[in-house]
């Protein structure tokens, strides 16, 4: 066995690509992950991802693409999964102050907002529904954690059938190599930089790229609706 035993059966030759209109998960941005006061919260690359999705958002917003935020949030732990985290069966409750999505990426005015109770933003929530609405079928995932809820997200986005993006530096984890080896698993590399190191991102379900190429795509979507509309 070899590391190209993947590539030579196929795995991420196909590109995901993008549709006809985009829409953005930020996944569980809050206090609990981006403020280092809490015992999960400010590790460098959610940080450096937390920067980067206010940036995207910025430009999201400004061009009216949907957005779907979201927190994991609990009333006590009998209505809580079997998480085997302990910080997340101590602090991730409606009453505790880390519950909050960050303010840096939440607009509660523009976006869709769930309290999601399961790793997935989508798992028994309205945020497909919403898209569904808002003739989305193309969706850039953003937030944290990558091993675990990006992962279960980008999963549930493709079995969605939506073209699911996932920027990598829009997307964080706890340590860099679940968060490589997550990324790597999930997606075909689309425009990921050099200085990053992240090479061979693909095999699976969704397009790895960047805020760059993310952002490229969002001006040539909203050039195109824009020249629709004055055709």
């Amino acid at each position: 066995m070899s590391e190209d035993d993947y590539k030579n059966r196929s795995y991420g030759e196909i590109p995901v690509g993008t549709g006809f209109k985009p829409g953005i998960v930020v996944v569980d941005f809050q206090l609990g992950f981006t403020d280092p006061q809490y015992p999960l919260g400010g590790a460098p690359l959610v940080m450096r991802a937390l920067e980067n999705t206010e940036k995207l958002l910025e430009v999201a917003r400004r061009y009216g693409v949907p957005v779907a935020n979201c927190n994991t949030a609990y009333m006590n732990e009998r209505e809580m999964p079997y998480w085997k985290i302990t910080a997340v069966r101590e602090t991730f409750r409606h009453d505790h102050p880390s519950a909050a999505i960050d303010p840096r990426i939440y607009d509660p005015a523009y976006d869709l907002t769930v309290c999601k109770k399961a790793p997935s933003i989508f798992f028994s929530t309205d945020v497909a529904d919403f898209f569904t609405k808002e003739r989305v079928d193309t969706v850039i995932i953003t937030g944290c954690n990558t091993s675990g809820c990006i992962r279960a997200s980008s999963i549930d986005s493709f079995s969605h059938k939506y073209r699911t993006l996932v920027p990598e530096d829009c997307v964080g984890d706890i340590e860099e190599q679940p968060h490589r080896d997550n990324l790597r698993d999930l997606g075909r590399q689309r425009g990921v930089p050099e200085a990053g190191d992240v090479r061979d991102l693909g095999r699976r379900y969704v397009d790895v790229t960047n805020l760059a190429d993310t952002l490229a795509y969002l001006e040539r979507w909203h050039a195109a609706e824009t020249a629709s509309e004055t055709a």
